[in-house]
Parts: structure tokens; sequence; C-alpha cells
């Protein structure tokens, strides 16, 4: 990780607040861990109690019973949402660093699985709004700088086939939102809170096999905990588009990936034409050229 200093930003400072959905595992997991370990009081938040209290647990010991709450809560129901807004604001009064970030996977197709679309879309797109809709009002109003940070995918950027459209579909959603929540603060005189839009790379989680102890992290992959220290170094300085790398994919990949993507618009290829068995050799060859013109 690059050496930025760790007071450089007031939103990720000893004695404030952070607030961590999708807490009991993976990305939200590792995030807690590092704000506890920054001097953050904390708050966890999860569907999955046992495994949220295990969390709790960790960080009761590193920070005291009064600087933790843990609170299970289920994203796709706004009552539970404003419940722990409430709990919150009751005991410490604001909210710093919001990182809406509890999400899930499924597999669905695209005319199949309509059942699992709705889950997905309950969780990972109006998860995220009911926590939005639900914390920003009292953050615009807090004195002192807060941030609040969207956890999309990249698969919401470059729409990958066999990943599972209903996952996709809600991440590029999350991009959109995330975009326009943005532009709407910018619009505010005097608001002192941020949106940042968090995009992992590829990273070793409950949705990739982590919870299974018979699986290894693939070495392409980084750990939660990378993936989250790259992310406060880049809310740090202040980046709306987070994109992370992993250990297979530098970020000069994924700009031409990304790239490429828009060009199916702008040029008028099949959809997902770099999947598309008339457009792989061309796909590579620019991938090839890209790469060498950025190296040179």
């Amino acid at each position: 990780m690059s050496p930025i200093d760790k007071d450089l930003h007031p939103v990720i400072h000893s004695g404030r607040v952070a607030v961590v959905t999708g807490a009991a595992s993976g990305i939200g997991a590792a995030a807690a861990r590092e704000f506890a370990k920054l001097g953050l009081k904390v708050a966890i938040a999860d569907w999955d109690e046992e495994n949220l209290q295990k969390v709790a647990k960790e960080l009761v010991a590193q920070l005291g019973e009064a600087n933790v709450i843990a609170v299970r809560t289920d994203v796709s129901k706004l009552e539970d949402v404003v419940s722990l807004k409430d709990r919150v604001y009751e005991a410490w009064g604001e909210v710093a660093v919001l990182l809406n970030n509890a999400a899930i996977g499924g597999k669905t197709g695209s005319w199949e699985g309509l059942e699992a679309w709705r889950k997905i879309m309950d969780v990972n797109l109006f998860g995220v709004l009911n926590v939005q809709h639900t914390f920003v009002p009292a953050m615009l109003h807090q004195e002192n700088q807060s941030a609040i940070i969207n956890t999309g995918s990249k698969q919401g950027i470059t729409n990958p086939p066999g990943s599972g459209p209903a996952y996709n579909a809600s991440k590029a959603a999350i991009k959109s939102i995330t975009e326009s929540l943005a532009h709407e603060l910018r619009q505010r005189p005097a608001v002192n809170l941020t949106a940042h839009l968090f995009i992992p790379g590829w990273t070793f989680t409950g949705l990739g096999g982590a919870r299974d102890p018979s699986i290894s992290k693939p070495p392409g992959a980084w750990t939660a905990t990378e993936t989250v220290l790259y992310m406060l170094d880049r809310v740090r300085l202040g980046d709306f588009y987070i994109l992370c790398p992993d250990n297979e994919t530098r970020r000069d990949v994924d700009n031409l990936r990304i790239l490429w993507g828009a060009g199916d618009i702008t040029e008028g290829r099949p959809a997902l034409s770099r999947w598309h068995p008339n457009y792989k050799s061309l796909f590579e060859d620019y991938m090839k050229e890209g790469l060498a013109d950025l190296d040179q």
C-alpha cells in the first residue's frame, strides 16, 4: 500500500465514528477491523447475527464496549436500517464514514430465477438505497466532514457473462446512484459530505469461497484487508472512483477493458463484444497494443 499519512483525512481519524454494513465477513469485517485499528468508534451491521457478534467481540477487545455497536440488520428492510441509524446517533451523535457495503450473490439468468433476482435487488440495490436515504439526511447537517462509500463492483461496469446478470445489474445500479449522489452533494453549498464509489478487484471473500476452509486464496486475488487498505488510501486522497487492482489485474488492464466496453456503444459493436467469438481476436490485439503503448 502507498505510504499515505494516516491523519491526512479528517473522516478517517481516531475518535470519529464508522458505520459498516455487511460487516459479518469479507470486506465489511476487514473494514471494521481497520477502522478500529485507527481508533474510530465502530458500528457494524449484518443479517448474520452469529458472525456479526464474533466480529463485535474482536472489536470490543480492542476498543472497549462503549466504542462498539453491533446491530443485526437486514438492509432490505427500511425499518431495520432506521433502527441502526437511531442507535448510532443516540450513542455517538454523528457518522464520519459510512461504508454501504452489504451485498449477496446468487445464480440467475436473463429469463430465469426471478425470485433470486428480487432477493439480490432487494439487498444489493434497495438495501444500499435504504441506507443512503436513511443516513445521508442526518450526515448532511453535521458540522464535521463525513463520507459515504458505496461498494460497487467491476462486474457492474464491464458486465461479464457467466457471473450472474442480477448481480451485475445491481452493481451497475450502484455505480449510477453513487454518481448521482456525488453530483447532488456538490450542488449543495457548504456541505461537508462526500460520496465515493468503491470498486473492489478480485477479492477472496465469502462470495468467492473464503468461508470454506478447504478453499485456499487464489494467488491472483487480494485479501479483503488488502482491498480495504487500498480503499482507505484512495478515500484519504479524495478519489471518487476507487478502482482496486489485485495480484492478477493491474489498473492499466482495467482501464483498457472499461474503454473497450464503452467502445461497444460508440463503435457499434455487438453487446459484450469482448466475449463475442467474432471479436475475440480484435479484443486481444487491442489489449496487446494498448499495454505495449503504456509500457513504452
